[in-house]
């Protein structure tokens, strides 16, 4: 059974740790089978997993444990019949294409905040990020 699960938390990551996040998630996803989208900014991460529950469930809990994750909070988790973001092992939100007129579509202000905002609201500002072209790398 495929599962979705989109969550927030809080971080102090520098760009170097940000950068072995990614790493470290496109090496271990691959294998589990689990795909999907990591956006970062200012003191926040927010992303989506895809996969298999209890490879997406193992995750979530490692994530949960990690230090470097603070305020971990679950914004949508649904069973699914497709995965929407199957393209990457972990892409990647480029914060220099966002248009802030699309993520005032989707939030109070132009300024994205993951706290403010559902899980449901995110999937689909990530469907119209994948479509503008503003995911990066695999």
């Amino acid at each position: 059974m495929l599962v979705r699960l989109i969550y927030a938390s809080r971080t102090q990551a520098s760009e170097a740790e940000l950068a072995t996040i990614l790493r470290q998630s496109r090496a271990h996803n691959v294998p589990l089978g689990v795909t999907g989208l990591l956006c970062h900014a200012d003191d926040w991460f927010v992303q989506v997993l895809e996969g298999g529950r209890s490879a997406v469930n193992g995750l979530y809990n490692t994530i949960v444990r990690d230090p470097r994750h603070r305020e971990v909070t679950l914004l949508a988790y649904s069973e699914i019949t497709e995965r929407r973001f199957a393209g990457w092992s972990m892409g990647q939100v480029n914060l220099a294409r966002l248009n802030p007129a699309l993520v005032l579509k989707y939030a109070p202000t132009t300024r994205l905040d993951p706290f403010e905002l559902n899980g449901s609201t995110l999937e689909r500002l990530f469907e119209e990020l994948i479509a503008t072209g503003a995911i990066v790398c695999s």
